[in-house]
């Protein structure tokens, strides 16, 4: 039994059953961009600070970090601080790690809530621009001879600045470990009602994307994308073993 949905996308008005391979790729698609309209990642929290993230992305990065088990986790963009608390918790479960944030401008009110926090314990932070030469070398230093580190991308989200942090931090992440690149899912997102159009090609997708085109380094891994609904498609590159 065949259920449809009909949609208008710009000048076009498409129809499909919403139980095939196509008809779940656009409710995925249409549901992602309801949720970020609606702000409904702002409404997630990990133990109490706000993660502004989608939750099926939340679950994804707990197989991951739980599958790698990394010393170090580090985590370009801070915000509110809950996804650092979030991986901290993990490593705590774990038993060993930490995790190194760093973010450009790390508000007062952010910090206070974070370094009051259980999970403060596992976390440092750096405040400066992730594409500073400084900051990467006070990165490299706090990861040491760490032999598993984990490096995900989360701050500004324009293509430039994104590529460049590929470059600089795709050196740290140890083989067989993970550069996640976040918040791809912005270049579907230009149509939204308060979206940008220079989305359409100034966004972490297209960065990360014409790495992969001429990189030996990495494979994108699809696996950790297998929920469909998030906002990282295509933002799981595993670094091959040697």
């Amino acid at each position: 039994m065949s259920q449809e949905i009909t949609y208008k996308q710009g000048e076009e008005t498409r129809t499909v059953d919403i139980y095939t391979k196509e008809g779940l790729e656009t409710m995925s698609m249409l549901w992602s961009k309801v949720f970020v309209h609606n702000k409904f990642t702002h409404e997630v929290t990990w133990m109490g600070i706000p993660i502004i993230q989608f939750p099926g992305d939340i679950v994804m990065m707990q197989e991951l970090v739980w599958k790698i088990k990394p010393d170090v986790i580090v985590e370009c963009g801070i915000a509110h601080g809950g996804s650092l608390i979030f991986y901290a918790s993990l490593l705590e479960l774990i038993g060993n790690g930490k995790v190194v944030g760093i973010d450009i401008d790390i508000r007062k009110h952010n910090r206070k809530a974070i370094e009051s926090h259980p999970m403060f314990k596992r976390v440092e932070m750096i405040e400066g621009s992730s594409i500073d030469e400084d900051i990467v070398a006070q990165v490299k230093e706090k990861i040491g001879d760490a032999k598993t580190v984990l490096v995900i991308l989360d701050s500004n989200h324009s293509k430039d600045h994104v590529a460049k942090e590929i470059q600089l931090y795709k050196g740290m992440v140890t083989p067989g470990s993970y550069l996640v690149v976040t918040d791809g899912a912005q270049k579907f997102m230009s149509d939204i009602p308060d979206g940008k159009p220079e989305w359409t090609k100034d966004n972490p997708w297209d960065a990360l994307n014409e790495f992969m085109q001429d990189n030996d380094e990495f494979d994108i891994d699809p696996f950790y994308n297998r929920l469909k609904i998030t906002s990282n498609p295509d933002g799981f590159l595993k670094k091959k073993e040697k």
